[in-house]
């Protein structure tokens, strides 16, 4: 078991060795078995790489690395860098909506440190390797976005238009469905001040926002 970096430095030299390894190479040098097609192992490649690099956040309610306060993302990229997918980020409390606030969330918690690390496509379908890993931060202008986007949405939420607000609502961070399966349910604000039984939700970063910081850490997109 890989033990947990004891700082950053660490933690980008461990990353940084993995640029070029495939994830099948990985997988077999540490034990794990990816199986299955690629859109049916995005959780495992996460596990893989947070096995890889010695994250013990696991699935606490913490970051990947507790101690050092950095959470850990891998993006599915394309030949051309261009991410394949939005980027989860963590589940919201629809109810309290109209209590939560930027500054003391757990989405911008996650968002604070965070590394990331490219899973590049390759020739072949199945072939998939590690990409250059990079630690970021928001600047000031990027965070003024995120936070105008948590506004926007927790707002709605709040004021009972969880049914009405869609995945195009928000620049960067969107808000979309977060459970196994339809069935599973959470309470949100209705319009009357009531509770309205929903599909639980996720705090997401889109594509062009991710793919924009994996060029330029200080883009806005």
């Amino acid at each position: 078991m890989v033990p947990p970096p004891t700082d950053e430095a660490e933690l980008l030299r461990r990353a940084q060795a993995l640029l070029g390894e495939s994830l099948e190479a990985l997988s077999q040098r540490l034990g794990l078995s990816l199986g299955g097609a690629p859109v049916a192992t995005k959780g495992k490649v996460g596990e893989l790489l947070e096995r890889a690099l010695g994250a013990s956040g696991g699935s606490a309610a913490t970051w990947d690395f507790p101690a050092l306060r950095v959470e850990l993302k891998t993006v599915p990229v394309g030949p051309a860098g261009v991410p394949r997918e939005s980027t989860f980020v963590c589940s919201v409390s629809l109810f309290d909506a109209d209590r939560a606030e930027w500054a003391e969330s757990w989405v911008r918690a996650k968002l604070t440190r965070v590394l990331w690390v490219p899973i590049e496509a390759g020739a072949g379908a199945d072939t998939r390797t590690v990409g250059q890993a990079r630690l970021w931060s928001p600047t000031a202008d990027q965070e003024r976005g995120l936070a105008a986007d948590f506004e926007e949405i927790l707002g709605r939420v709040g004021a009972g238009d969880i049914e009405g607000l869609s995945a195009h609502v928000g620049r960067w961070l969107q808000l979309r469905p977060k459970a196994a399966h339809g069935r599973v349910r959470t309470d949100a604000p209705g319009r009357d001040g009531d509770r309205v039984s929903t599909v639980p939700r996720g705090f997401y970063l889109r594509a062009r926002f991710t793919g924009a910081i994996l060029a330029d850490p200080d883009a806005l997109p």
